[in-house]
């Protein structure tokens, strides 16, 4: 599973060269959005490319709202997200006359590690968390958060602003959507965010499990304790929404109307089909039964409007 994931991971700054300045073709889906979405949609799209070679299918990441950005402004039909849409996005679709389908598509546990030579902090709680990355926060140093902690600064690493996972971070962390301090490392690579906690021993950052579960040897992963002790992120506590509050589900915005491209229809049903096996491969949960047939109906409903 590692092997496969490193190896789809690392067409991400190829797909990103090959999404600039590409606009779509009768025989061509462009799709953007979410890093963490990423992984799913690019294993989606090169099995799909060897059952359908003369579709071209390349996938960016510019971030959950740099993609929403695209989707409204009608430069992609597709967009990869790791939060729900929001309502300035959904106002703005209803303006721009895009209408669209919400298929959830996998469920990822916002995970946060820590380098692993750090022998001193196993788990956080959710108060600890909250006071580390809180806007103006004071923490600058472990010893901040627990005096038992070295005297050292903390590193922190992060997804920046445009980062669907920022935003999903600082609702359930923070309390208020996009309320960070501002003075971490950001970035919309989530490979860079695991290069800079891995290079440093009093590093500490956050960004999608699929990102852990590929660089376990890498990483050490932190508990989260909500009140009834420190829970780490699987594929158990994930789906049964004990690693709380950082299980969230993910999702593909489809613009209805490309469903009536031959080559977009046929690669949205070859998605669902393939999305339980494909996010379970990259290191993410699959959905419910009920969230798949969810899924297929809206699909089934919006194929007969624009002609199957």
């Amino acid at each position: 599973m590692n092997r496969v994931l490193a190896e789809r991971i690392a067409t991400l700054a190829i797909s990103s060269f090959m999404l600039t300045g590409c606009s779509e073709s009768p025989q061509g889906i462009v799709i953007d959005g979410s890093s963490t979405v990423y992984p799913i949609t690019e294993a989606v799209a090169e099995e799909y490319r060897a059952v359908a070679p003369d579709v071209r299918v390349t996938v960016g990441f510019s971030g959950t709202g740099g993609g929403m950005k695209k989707f409204i402004a009608g430069d992609i039909d597709i967009c990869g997200a790791s939060r729900p849409i929001k309502d300035s996005e959904r106002k703005a679709c209803t303006a721009a006359g895009v209408e669209y389908l919400q298929l959830e598509v996998a469920f990822d546990g916002l995970t946060v590690v820590l380098n692993p030579k750090n022998d001193w902090c196993d788990s956080m709680t959710v108060a600890q968390l909250k006071e580390l990355w809180r806007p103006e926060s004071a923490v600058k140093k472990w010893n901040d958060l627990n005096p038992e902690w070295p005297e050292m600064e903390i590193k922190l690493y992060g997804p920046g602003t445009d980062s669907g996972t920022f935003d999903s971070f600082t609702k359930s962390i923070v309390g208020e959507e996009g309320a960070s301090r501002a003075d971490y490392t950001a970035s919309e690579d989530d490979n860079v965010l695991v290069t800079g906690v891995q290079e440093d021993q009093h590093a500490l950052g956050y960004f999608g499990y699929a990102y852990y579960s590929e660089n376990k040897d890498k990483l050490k992963l932190l508990g989260v304790d909500e009140g009834n002790g420190p829970i780490r992120p699987s594929e158990e506590t994930v789906r049964d929404g004990t690693y709380s509050p950082l299980s969230r589900p993910l999702y593909l915005y489809v613009r209805s109307s490309a469903l009536a491209k031959t080559e977009v229809k046929a690669f949205i049903r070859f998605y669902l089909d393939n999305a339980a096996t494909l996010s379970q491969e990259v290191g993410y949960v699959p959905v419910s039964d009920e969230a798949a047939n969810r899924n297929n109906e809206l699909f089934s409903s919006a194929s007969q409007v624009t002609g199957d």
